[in-house]
């Protein structure tokens, strides 16, 4: 009983992070395309909301959960697909590190344009590069992550 607690509690926070980092993605990658800086302004300040409210607490919980649930199932973190999905969990991690970082720089400059009625600087752009670059790379390791939890390939 206690293993599928822990793992209902993985399954759900796997769902919030993944939804939230998708959702909040696609919302931000589509008003930066529309380059309407009110729209803009309040889309990136609800994703930098939404990191602090969804996706932090969910990062935890799923690595504490997941290592909890390895402990109680017997397995050993040997195993390559444990291995793997480690270690795709931390790059996942080293790539969303930035990526709130620059969002919440992007907030900052969008909210000076917007009080300033100025143009954006041409840092807000290396961001959003960089933002969509590690994003790209953060997305598969995660789809790859959820294949090696579910089928545990040996």
């Amino acid at each position: 009983m206690e293993y599928q607690l822990i793992k209902l509690i993985h399954i759900i926070s796997a769902t919030i992070l993944f939804g939230t980092g998708i959702g909040s993605a696609f919302y931000m990658f589509m008003a930066n395309r529309k380059k309407d800086i009110h729209a803009m302004a309040f889309v990136v300040k609800t994703v930098v909301i939404a990191d602090w409210i969804f996706t932090s607490p969910a990062i935890v919980i799923q690595l504490l959960s997941g290592l909890y649930m390895v402990h109680l199932a017997g397995y050993d973190l040997s195993w390559t697909w444990l291995k793997w999905g480690l270690i795709l969990y931390f790059f996942a991690g080293i790539c969303w590190l930035p990526v709130v970082y620059f969002q919440i720089r992007m907030e900052k400059m969008l909210d000076k344009a917007v009080k300033e009625k100025a143009p954006l600087p041409d840092l807000y752009w290396r961001f959003d590069f960089w933002w969509i670059m590690l994003g790209s790379l953060a997305f598969p390791a995660v789809m790859v992550i959820f294949y090696l939890m579910v089928m545990k390939p040996t």
